[in-house]
C-alpha cells in the first residue's frame, strides 16, 4: 500500500471539516498539491488571516472582522425586530432571502442534554440582555425544527413572555414547488399545524 504521510495529514484535516467525507476529503487534498504555490500560499494565508480577524459581533453574536457586525451596524435595520438563529451560516441564508429587515442573534448552537449542551452553552443569556431596553417588541424563533431546535425555541420562549415581547416561530412545511406525494410525515404535519388562512 503507498503511504503519503503528509498526503495523510492533509486529508486529515479536511476531513475533520462538517460535510466532508474521505472520498471528498482526499480529493481536495489532492487538488491542492496540484494548485500553484503561490495559490497554495494565499490559500493558507486566508485560512490564517481569517482565523485571527474574525470574532463574535458583541452585540448579535455573528461573525464579524469590524467592531461590530455589518447587520447590527445598518441603520436602516428594523431594530424592534430580532430572529433567533442557531448559526452565522442561518444568517447569510435569512438574509439572502431579502425578505427579513430586522436585526439577529445567533446561539451558536441549541441546547442538547446528550452532548451536554445546556442553556448556559450557548448564548441565551445574551438575549435575554438584549430585550431589557424595551426597544425590541418581536423575537422569532428560527432553530432547526429538530427536537433541540425545538427544545431551545420552548425554552427561550417560555424566558421571553413573561417580558411582554411578542414572541414567534418561523413555520416550517412544504416547499414551494414539493409534491405531497413525496413529502415526509414530519413535514406535512408541520405544514397542516402552521397553515393561515386565505
Amino acid at each position: 500500500m503507498n503511504k503519503i504521510v503528509s498526503l495523510d495529514i492533509l486529508t486529515d484535516c479536511f476531513r475533520r471539516l462538517p460535510g466532508i467525507g474521505s472520498k471528498m476529503a482526499a480529493r481536495l487534498a489532492i487538488h491542492v498539491l496540484k494548485m500553484p504555490d503561490a495559490k497554495v500560499e494565499e490559500f493558507a494565508n486566508a485560512l490564517l488571516n481569517a482565523k485571527k480577524k474574525i470574532h463574535n459581533c458583541p452585540i448579535c453574536k455573528n461573525l464579524t472582522d469590524g467592531q461590530v457586525c455589518s447587520v447590527c451596524s445598518d441603520v436602516k435595520r428594523d431594530k424592534s425586530v430580532i430572529c433567533v438563529v442557531e448559526t452565522p451560516t442561518d444568517v447569510m441564508a435569512i438574509d439572502k432571502a431579502k425578505d427579513y429587515k430586522g436585526l439577529f442573534h445567533v446561539l451558536h448552537g441549541v441546547i442538547s442534554p446528550m452532548e451536554g449542551i445546556g442553556p448556559d452553552d450557548i448564548y441565551i443569556k445574551e438575549l435575554i440582555a438584549r430585550l431589557e431596553d424595551g426597544e425590541v417588541k418581536e423575537v422569532i424563533l428560527a432553530t432547526n425544527p429538530t427536537v433541540e431546535g425545538d427544545t431551545t425555541a420552548l425554552y427561550i420562549s417560555r424566558l421571553i413572555k413573561p417580558l411582554g415581547v411578542k414572541v414567534s416561530r418561523l413555520a416550517f412545511g412544504i416547499p414551494i414547488g414539493g409534491d405531497l406525494e413525496y413529502t415526509d410525515e414530519l413535514t406535512l404535519s408541520m405544514a397542516i399545524e402552521n397553515r393561515r388562512d386565505l
